[in-house]
């Protein structure tokens, strides 16, 4: 019977992470610890013994670092493909703020809504500080129109729609085996998709840094799913 593989690892902690912050599209990198989580994941991935035939991350930092550590231990000869559409999500103006801080400013329920609804959006960021994010080094060569001021988890996993009818899903057909390195919201998008999670629920689904989640499918059909 045909069967592929898709392996997804959020990144391991970051900077901003460890400092509490929205980090969204900002391009930090990981912290010490974070560096830990992701050769633990190597590890664990190891065990499994799959080849893979793809390799994808997002353009950010904390995932490109991450794929790289665990590629350290796992040797995985296919070369790694950044794709901006695995991206975190875009948080608009609360990037770089931090979390508990927003919270006692705007109250529990507020950030909660702004972290893990799904169609509504965080406060846009400034013309100012948007010509900031393009001007990262990680964008300077990117297509992105129009580039978001913001965004929802929903405009997260529609963005996200034409990497799966694109490239994931014709690849998964070809039982190919498949690794990305990404990120919570990317993930969390991913996963909506393939479980057909709904909008209600995929507020509860929480995405750990630095485990992978090892996805079975047969007859291109998820079949299994479980942490590794």
């Amino acid at each position: 019977m045909s069967k592929s593989n898709l392996i997804l690892v959020r990144h391991g902690q970051s900077e901003w992470n460890k400092l509490d912050k929205f980090t969204g599209w900002v391009d930090v990198g990981l912290s010490k610890e974070g560096f830990k989580e992701a050769e633990n994941a190597g590890k664990k991935i190891n065990k499994t013994g799959i080849k893979f035939d793809f390799s994808f991350s997002s353009i950010l930092k904390r995932s490109v670092q991450t794929y790289h550590q665990i590629n350290d231990i796992c040797d995985i000869s296919s070369g790694l493909v950044k794709d901006w559409r695995l991206n975190e999500r875009h948080y608009g103006k609360l990037q770089g703020l931090n979390k508990q801080k927003m919270r006692d400013t705007h109250g529990d329920d507020q950030v909660l809504i702004w972290r893990r609804s799904y169609d509504v959006r965080p406060p846009e960021l400034e013309d100012e500080d948007l010509d900031k994010l393009m001007n990262q080094k990680c964008f300077v060569d990117q297509k992105i129109e129009p580039f978001p001021k913001c965004e929802s988890l929903k405009d997260t996993y529609e963005r996200l729609k034409s990497f799966l009818d694109n490239i994931l899903i014709p690849l998964l057909k070809k039982d190919k085996n498949i690794i990305i390195s990404a990120h919570g919201n990317s993930i969390r998008a991913l996963l909506k998709y393939f479980e057909n999670i709904s909008d209600k629920d995929i507020v509860k689904l929480e995405i750990p840094t630095g485990e992978p989640l090892l996805l079975e499918f047969k007859k291109e059909k998820l079949n299994h799913k479980k942490y590794l």
